[in-house]
């Protein structure tokens, strides 16, 4: 049980990579606060957490929204006495060539990815640095923080700038106690990556089967999608670090894809 004891926050925890987080956090003694859009399904998902004997609780949080996202960290304070990790998760993806991509939607990637990364980190940053306790923050960012893909345009400039942000905080932290680190999967098969399989077959002229062997999964070393357990486990082995060595790090988690 590493996190008894901790709090932790979780965005877009509902379901795919962020609700597989949460309940591993859970198990690790963490009572969890499931953050999403999707009420009824973060509270399955703490029903879940709780069915285990783990400690959660459910919150509407739109992680673009200023005052949502403050009043969802101060509800967490208040009910469950602190905020030691977040994981700021919750993301979309609209895959389309920059001529054809709409500025409407450019805005909303890099809102929902980047200022819902800020927001979320300066209130958390806020409590906990008030507690005295520290903590750690930490980014869903993927391999396309590092590199690119066509027809991503918005997607890689959001998880790009995850990176800075991180780096930034690492920095301001340090002399709180607070760390910061970035996780960076390849493809998971999650729904929002099913759902670009046919829209990249569409952009690219070939078939699904062609977009999963040759455009998901080509580069990595054993033809194989990163898990869901692959990313959780890696954010919590980050969130029990007990020092400040990997701060301001990113962890690439994609089975070859991407290699640092």
């Amino acid at each position: 049980m590493k996190l008894v004891g901790k709090v932790a926050l979780v965005t877009g925890a509902a379901s795919g990579i962020g609700k597989a987080i949460a309940t591993t956090l859970a198990k690790e003694g963490a009572a969890v606060v499931v953050a999403d859009l999707n009420l009824d399904a973060a509270r399955a998902v703490v029903k879940e957490i709780e069915a285990g004997g783990g400690k959660g609780l459910a919150l509407v949080m739109d992680v673009t929204s200023e005052s949502a996202v403050e009043a969802g960290m101060q509800q967490t304070v208040d009910t469950l006495g602190s905020i030691d990790i977040l994981v700021s998760n919750a993301g979309i993806q609209i895959v389309n060539p920059i001529v054809e991509f709409k500025y409407e939607d450019w805005k909303k990637m890099l809102a929902i990815h980047l200022d819902g990364a800020f927001l979320t980190t300066k209130a958390a940053l806020k409590h906990m640095i008030a507690s005295k306790r520290g903590g750690t923050v930490i980014y869903t960012g993927s391999v396309h923080s590092h590199e690119a893909s066509p027809f991503k345009s918005a997607y890689v400039t959001a998880k790009h700038g995850l990176l800075g942000l991180a780096r930034v905080l690492a920095k301001e932290g340090a002399e709180h106690g607070v760390r910061s680190h970035v996780v960076c999967p390849g493809f998971v098969r999650t729904p929002l990556v099913e759902k670009q399989i046919p829209e990249q077959a569409k952009e690219f002229g070939i078939s699904e089967e062609e977009v999963v062997k040759k455009v998901m999964l080509g580069k990595t070393v054993d033809g194989e999608f990163t898990t869901l357990d692959d990313v959780a486990q890696t954010v919590l082995f980050l969130a029990a670090f007990g020092t400040a060595a990997l701060t301001g790090q990113s962890f690439v988690v994609s089975h070859g894809w991407f290699m640092q």
